[in-house]
């Protein structure tokens, strides 16, 4: 069995793409269940994000396992296997650990450093978990790397090297029409997103007012910032007077229309209005950006900018340090997981040894007893101490040695040498007790160091 990351990101494909890929609840319970029902993937966890979709999966057989995962994806997204490939991005074993740490952590995020994207992996463990599509496998990889993720933010500097997502689009909102302090704003959308946005803004000195489909999550939304509620039905109305929309919502269409856009504009003599959309699939028409005195900040225009942030080396240097620490971290953490899983893995092979010594011990003493049936319970006592003791000193070099082995490339090679010198047959049940046991000591995500 195998750990392997495919999927598709900001990084490889553009946002009319990832949007075909938004998955709503039903849609991520749905490909969970397909992913583990095929015949080469036992272990499934889905992250949909803004601008991500990747499983990350334990396979029987590599080529098997990215080909059953790709089918899904391609499915969900209503294209072919063939449409995605240039797409798609594949990583395996060790790299698709590390590949998992560096997104907990919003190092492969559009924009470095976000946290937002911590939560998102947390809520697409706790669904997996739900639906019983993690297993022994994922279970301590997902745990640590909501560690790691948390852990690398709250040792380095990473945050200064990148906001959210919400920020850098308000950056370019107050690029277009100045300070927001004062200025109305409207969110559509009382969401996880919803809810940074509008705190964004609340603390940005705007005037914030929410409406959401569900008007109960509107008012609890605004009155933690501060704001004002008011009905999606009269959303239009207050677009008339806003400075800036944030529109992110959940749905699957189109749900600020150009006609209702050009309405408020013809009551607002010329003043002009931001757009920001960072729903995907996208809220706005894209007909609204054609619109005189609008200005549209989405998920494509950010992703532009960030392409060319990139291109010209615009990270700072105290960033430029801080990412170099966290990637220090992810690849320690990594080395470490690795070394404590193939410990694990030759855990079986030492317990095997020690139990075939111990049947041997016993069947010698028993022997013995036999041969001399006039040996005294004393002496009985103190030969059975001593040869328990030299097979424990004779068994001591060798398995601290495979643990220790285990540990370093190629380190299961050693115990499947112990089991060929000894001639160890293991049973599956020792096998599957000893994963029950590492399954039990598991690392709780919310007590960094501690165990659940």
């Amino acid at each position: 069995m195998s750990l392997l990351a495919v999927g598709i990101s900001h990084q490889t494909a553009p946002v009319a793409l990832l949007e075909q890929f938004a998955l709503a609840h039903d849609d991520r319970v749905k490909a969970l269940h397909e992913l583990v029902g095929s015949d080469h993937v036992s272990e499934a966890l889905v992250l949909a994000t803004c601008n991500r979709v990747e499983v990350f999966a334990e396979v029987e057989k590599f080529h098997g396992g990215v080909t059953e995962v790709s089918r899904v994806l391609a499915r969900q997204a209503g294209a072919t296997v063939e449409e995605l490939s240039p797409y798609v991005t594949v990583h395996y074993e060790d790299q698709a650990i590390a590949h998992l740490f560096t997104v907990a952590a919003g190092l492969d995020s559009m924009v470095v450093g976000e946290t937002q994207v911590l939560g998102q992996l947390r809520a697409a463990y706790a669904l997996a978990r739900e639906e019983g599509t993690v297993g022994r496998a994922l279970h301590p990889i997902a745990q640590r790397a909501l560690r790691v993720g948390k852990r690398v933010h709250a040792e380095t500097g990473i945050d200064r090297a990148g906001a959210s997502l919400v920020s850098v689009a308000l950056d370019r909102t107050e690029a277009r029409i100045g300070d927001l302090t004062g200025r109305r704003t409207l969110v559509v959308g009382a969401g996880s997103m919803g809810a940074l946005a509008a705190t964004t803004l609340a603390r940005r000195g705007a005037d914030v007012v929410v409406s959401s489909r569900t008007e109960a999550s509107a008012h609890r939304l605004a009155d933690s910032i501060g704001g004002r509620a008011v009905e999606l039905s009269r959303a239009a109305a207050e677009l008339r007077e806003a400075d800036v929309l944030v529109s992110c919502t959940g749905a699957s269409g189109i749900v600020v229309h150009t006609d209702v856009v050009a309405a408020a504009m013809a009551d607002r003599a010329g003043r002009p209005l931001v757009v920001v959309d960072l729903a995907l699939p996208r809220d706005v028409d894209p007909g609204v950006a054609a619109l005189p005195g609008v200005h549209v900040v989405d998920l494509a225009l950010l992703q532009g900018e960030r392409a060319a942030a990139d291109g010209e080396a615009a990270t700072t240097p105290v960033a430029a340090d801080d990412i170099s620490a966290a990637h220090a971290m992810i690849e320690a953490e990594a080395a470490l997981l690795r070394a404590e899983q193939q410990a694990a893995a030759v855990a079986p092979t030492v317990s095997a040894l020690r139990s075939q010594a111990a049947e041997v011990v016993d069947a010698e003493l028993l022997r013995l007893s036999t041969r001399l049936p006039d040996l005294d319970a004393r002496s009985r006592a103190e030969i059975a101490r001593t040869v328990r003791r030299v097979v424990d000193k004779l068994l001591h070099e060798p398995t601290v040695r495979v643990k220790e082995l285990a540990a370093g490339p190629g380190g299961t090679d050693y115990a499947d040498a112990l089991r060929a010198l000894f001639g160890l047959g293991i049973d599956a049940d020792v096998v599957a007790q000893a994963g029950s046991l590492a399954d039990a000591v598991t690392v709780d995500p919310e007590r960094p160091g501690g165990a659940a």
